[in-house]
């Protein structure tokens, strides 16, 4: 059961309790359409990334926008998003098991659904449970271009799985996900340039291998927020993945764009609103949002629009800012934090507190929200 909303609509920014996950609407709304605008002019589908948000109503302006469906990290995430009335789901990751194979293929029957392999043993088995169902089941085969995670080798290892797939009357092959994940932080432009210039070639060579030996992709998925401008152009990618861009994070905002200067192209839209608990000291201040309100796996918050005011060390409850001596933050003032990675910040969090202005718009449910098998 998920706990009450920290606020209601109409509340004042001053009123919502804390600790909050917040999105700025008109930040959020600008991200989305920078990136739909630039897929557009790009003839690039765009297939947004639902592991950042798990947010029916998020999904749905995406797809008003022009998005083709969503990706799905788990079968539980896609479960929570087409009961919410997403129609077109990838799952962008391999589904092992008996169960969550079950799953998956029942979930065909209410939404369309595609998912990656990069096993002959997960083929056979997701085949049979097609079978079983007498359904087709659209399925992608993952190269691995860099990234040292999930895939197949580029080349004949992936057209040995297209074969075995292409041999499955309940199975459909529509094409490859080429993501090289490893490089949407890499700090510098041409270096994140020129690992996606390599990741598109082993893309390139398999799509054409394939080809030689009769088989078509459909799809050349992959990119992610900070390579999608490379993966749009490349004449090889013809659907993008990203996630990030409509929420960043205070990690992406540390990569560099092409002259040299931080990357601030896609606006900061989602904040951990915080209160003030503790003031006893003149260089301190305590805040309520510690390790259980945001992930600190890349690295600490940024305290927004304090440039005088660090977050230096978290606990369970509590996180501890050092602040100028000559700081106005007082007892119980409210600030935002940018979280260090937005991802598995979302997932701590039930809802969303939707501001424009300093009004409450609107409160949506973090509808995926722990959905991790």
């Amino acid at each position: 059961m998920n706990n009450p909303p920290p606020a209601t609509v109409g509340m004042t920014l001053d009123q919502v309790d804390t600790p909050a996950l917040l999105i700025d609407l008109d930040a959020l709304e600008r991200n989305m359409k920078l990136m739909q605008d630039r897929m557009d002019r790009a003839g690039v589908r765009l297939r947004p990334h639902a592991k950042t948000h798990k947010c029916a109503p998020i999904a749905r302006q995406q797809i008003a926008l022009g998005a083709v469906g969503i990706c799905c990290q788990k079968v539980s995430e896609a479960e929570a998003l087409a009961l919410a009335g997403i129609a077109d789901i990838m799952i962008t990751n391999q589904v092992v098991g008996t169960k969550k194979v079950e799953r998956l293929v029942a979930l065909t029957r209410r939404t369309k659904l595609s998912v990656c392999v990069d096993d002959a043993e997960n083929v056979y088995e997701l085949g049979t449970a097609a079978k079983k169902l007498d359904i087709e089941l659209d399925v992608m085969v993952e190269i691995d271009v860099g990234a040292q995670r999930c895939g197949v080798m580029p080349g004949m290892d992936a057209v040995d799985l297209v074969r075995l797939i292409a041999n499955d009357e309940h199975l459909n092959f529509i094409g490859l996900q080429a993501y090289q994940g490893a490089a949407q932080h890499i700090r510098k432009f041409n270096d994140r340039r020129e690992a996606i210039e390599r990741a598109t070639q082993l893309t390139r060579d398999t799509v054409n291998t394939l080809a030689k030996h009769g088989y078509t992709c459909r799809v050349v998925a992959g990119g992610g927020t900070g390579t999608h401008l490379f993966e749009s152009t490349s004449g090889v990618y013809n659907e993008v993945q990203a996630g990030s861009y409509i929420f960043m994070d205070a990690d992406y905002g540390r990569n560099l764009n092409q002259a040299g200067e931080y990357d601030r192209e896609f606006e900061n839209s989602l904040f951990i609103l915080t209160s003030v608990m503790s003031r006893t000291r003149q260089a301190l201040a305590v805040v309520d949002a510690g390790l259980k309100s945001m992930s600190f796996e890349s690295g600490l918050p940024d305290v927004y629009a304090h440039p005088g005011c660090r977050y230096a060390a978290a606990s369970d409850e509590h996180g501890r800012l050092e602040v100028r001596i000559d700081s106005s933050i007082q007892l119980g003032d409210k600030l935002k934090l940018i979280p260090s990675h937005c991802d598995p910040t979302v997932n701590l969090h039930d809802w969303f507190v939707c501001i424009r202005g300093d009004l409450v718009e609107a409160v949506w449910p973090v509808t995926a929200r722990g959905a991790i098998w």
